[in-house]
């Protein structure tokens, strides 16, 4: 007998966001072509009816089996997206149909392992799933989940989070990312980067990727705030104490400590850090520049420094991110 095809199941309600439903299995669809497993793969979409869905898009789906047909598979994987709606206020929330919800938390039970992607992540929360648990979602409803889930460790920064059986992804196009991450974790690192090439990714992103930018987030609304941000952005090769942003801004450096967590949300320390990892991060990817060429430039000293800072920030090596982003 040959191997298996592993069932991945997607489930299906009306208003789905359509790339998180078709996104992962082109990855997943890629797999028999790299790997002598043949059999890799058997995605199957899931509903409460096999009436076509229609997505966010407008694009309808036809589901292959229904929630109560699914649970009697065993599962592989199973993989919930999400939906969103804009409120009166014209802000995004995630939407949690309580059947949708209920379905869930029935075929988690049946499934080795559970992923969401995006916001998907909201209905793995409120079926119980992420208890205790450290989980991403799209950066725009991360508030959302962190306040309807107050037992959820939400951190809005990685593309996507592995806690045990219970992977969740960021949006949107990070969908792929987190695919690949299971093809990684199933077929192996050579198979998900081969999967990649053929995706014309830059490779496979590691979880650590940042969702966004630090120089282009905008994470002071006062101007205050603001200028500390350029000041620092201006002198980030330089040796930049905490003296001397504290006498830049005309203030105690106890004082400077209470400005950054009340504007910036972070010590200034942890500022300066991370916007220095984001200047490695630009020259990593456009440059051929060495380590203690990169290191020196961005104000880390030593190449040391800056491998432990992009350990503490990314999860990964500067040489590992460079192999993965090189664009030139």
């Amino acid at each position: 007998m040959g191997p298996v095809a592993r069932l991945i199941v997607i489930v299906l309600f009306e208003g789905v966001d359509l790339l998180d439903v078709t996104g992962p299995p082109e990855v997943f669809s890629l797999v028999p072509r790299e790997t002598q497993d043949a059999a890799g793969y058997r995605v199957a979409l899931a509903a409460r009816t096999l009436e076509p869905v229609t997505t966010s898009a407008g694009v309808r789906i036809l589901p292959d089996l229904t929630f109560d047909e699914a649970a009697g598979r065993s599962i592989d994987t199973l993989l919930v997206p999400g939906a969103v709606e804009l409120d009166a206020e014209r802000r995004v929330r995630a939407l949690t149909d309580p059947e949708v919800v209920d379905r869930v938390r029935t075929l988690a039970a049946r499934s080795r392992r559970v992923a969401s992607v995006c916001v998907g992540a909201h209905l793995l929360a409120a079926a119980g799933l992420l208890d205790g648990k450290r989980a991403t979602t799209h950066w725009s409803t991360a508030q959302q989940l962190a306040t309807d889930h107050p037992e959820v460790e939400v951190d809005a920064d990685p593309i996507f989070i592995r806690e045990g059986e219970v992977w969740t992804g960021a949006g949107i196009s990070a969908c792929l990312d987190l695919s690949l991450a299971l093809v990684a974790e199933d077929f192996g690192e050579v198979v998900a980067l081969r999967v990649a090439r053929q995706l014309v990714m830059y490779l496979k992103r590691p979880s650590g990727q940042s969702q966004f930018s630090v120089p282009l987030e905008p994470v002071s609304a006062t101007r205050r705030g603001e200028d500390l941000r350029h000041f620092i952005g201006r002198h980030l090769g330089d040796r930049l104490s905490l003296a001397d942003i504290a006498a830049y801004a005309h203030v105690s450096e106890r004082q400077l400590a209470r400005i950054f967590k009340s504007e910036l949300g972070m010590t200034p320390a942890a500022y300066v850090e991370s916007a220095r990892v984001e200047l490695a991060r630009s020259q990593l990817e456009a440059t051929d520049a060495t380590l203690e060429r990169i290191a020196s430039a961005c104000g880390f000293g030593t190449a040391d420094t800056l491998v432990r800072a992009f350990r503490r920030t990314l999860d990964t090596t500067p040489t590992e991110y460079r192999l993965r982003f090189r664009t030139g």
